[in-house]
């Protein structure tokens, strides 16, 4: 009997992460695929972007509701207990052998919190990584404790897992799959891509920028001052929507009045993962606080300035220039990424998070690994730390 695997996607950010590795588990003839799309693909200010999936052909099993229309801390919180009620109900349904979740999104936690009761065995990608200035930190270790298979991007992430008291025969150095995607989907070619979206790419930079979630009574001031130090380029200015998270509507107010009042800027709802990895490949710099800056834009060897700490604790490539949240330092930052002199530094750089086989590893063991209580029973894998080397009350 085939295996039932269940993969939650909740955004356009996962799904084109999870792209290879849907399409492995499908061509897989021991494994049967069963898609859950929720969260953000079913709202409309973000796009709709269950369309896109529709679009590839994956089939979905289930649709999940959860994201409430306003994007305060309290909606969030709401919609994590909405989701609990809503994915059990799914896992019902679909009775999964394995779910698989990916990353750090509060509306995966929701997910794993209701596999935990079904006694459902969970398989957590992305684990193990840091993101300082986000409450996702807090969410990713969360459902690392509630996983019972670990996928990993890179053998330093792996340690940390394995930190967090995780058995190592659960941690499995993969690779990160958007690695995979990347080089395996088709090139568009530049003129086309330029055609499809209106827009000439020379000398354009790209701008993804979320909310800083630890910090989101600041976000008004952080947006301002991005928008201040892309002010001054004369290029295509190139935006694309933030996460569903606390605060994005008013990232998404002050770039639409930015381009309203700038010639040369477009702002695209979603842009889908083909054409935006298309993007990484043709402009001259990527501007923002999003992963893909991290990960993604490695692969392309892409030039990109990190704004602030949101993505402080990740891997680090020759490419990322690091900024602090202030528009004279994000303006030099811009400055340095559009020189030619920094893009031929980057000439000789190699990405860290594997070669292009991610999904293969992963089908491999949710193919081949035990689905007996075992799996289900966990143990924390104790690290060598004597206790009497820790102060008394501290």
């Amino acid at each position: 009997m085939n295996r039932r695997i269940a993969v939650v996607s909740v955004g356009r950010s996962d799904y084109g992460l999870y792209y290879p590795l849907l399409r492995a588990i499908e061509a897989e003839p021991q494994l049967e695929l069963h898609l859950i799309v929720g969260g953000a693909h079913l709202s409309g200010v973000h796009g709709n972007t269950i369309e896109e999936i529709r679009k590839d052909g994956i089939p979905i099993s289930e649709t999940v509701h959860m994201v409430l229309g306003s994007d305060d801390s309290a909606a969030v919180s709401i919609s994590m207990g909405v989701g609990i009620i809503n994915f059990t109900t799914a896992f019902r349904k679909i009775q999964p052998d394995v779910i698989v979740l990916l990353g750090d999104r509060f509306e995966m936690l929701s997910a794993a919190v209701a596999a935990l009761p079904l006694k459902i065995p969970v398989a957590h990608l992305h684990g193990g990584e840091i993101t300082h200035g986000a409450m996702d930190d807090s969410i990713r270790h969360a459902i690392t404790k509630l996983s019972h298979l670990h996928f990993v991007a890179a053998a330093p992430y792996g340690a940390r897992v394995i930190q967090l008291g995780e058995d190592r025969n659960r941690v499995f150095v993969s690779g990160a799959t958007v690695v995979d995607g990347v080089l395996a989907e088709p090139i568009i070619p530049k003129s086309q891509l330029e055609k499809e979206l209106e827009v000439e790419l020379d000398d354009s930079i790209l701008v993804t920028y979320h909310p800083v979630t630890l910090s989101s009574e600041k976000t008004e001031s952080q947006i301002d001052s991005v928008l201040n130090a892309l002010s001054g380029y004369g290029g295509n200015l190139l935006f694309t929507y933030p996460n569903a998270d606390m605060g994005n509507a008013i990232i998404i107010e002050r770039i639409r009045k930015f381009a309203e009042q700038r010639q040369r800027t477009h702002v695209f709802v979603n842009l889908g993962h083909l054409k935006y990895h298309a993007l990484l490949r043709y402009v001259t710099a990527m501007v923002g606080n999003s992963s893909s800056g991290i990960m993604e834009a490695s692969i392309f060897k892409t030039p990109v300035v990190n704004i602030g700490d949101r993505q402080s604790g990740r891997l680090r490539t020759a490419n990322v220039i690091d900024v602090p949240e202030e528009s004279s330092a994000i303006a030099r930052g811009i400055e340095r990424a559009i020189s030619p002199e920094f893009r031929a530094e980057l000439a000789g750089m190699s990405n860290p998070y594997g070669n292009g086989d991610a999904s293969k590893k992963i089908v491999e063991v949710l193919k081949n690994v035990p689905l007996n209580p075992n799996l289900l029973r966990k143990k924390f894998f104790d690290l060598p730390v004597a206790p009497d080397s820790l102060e008394k009350g501290s």
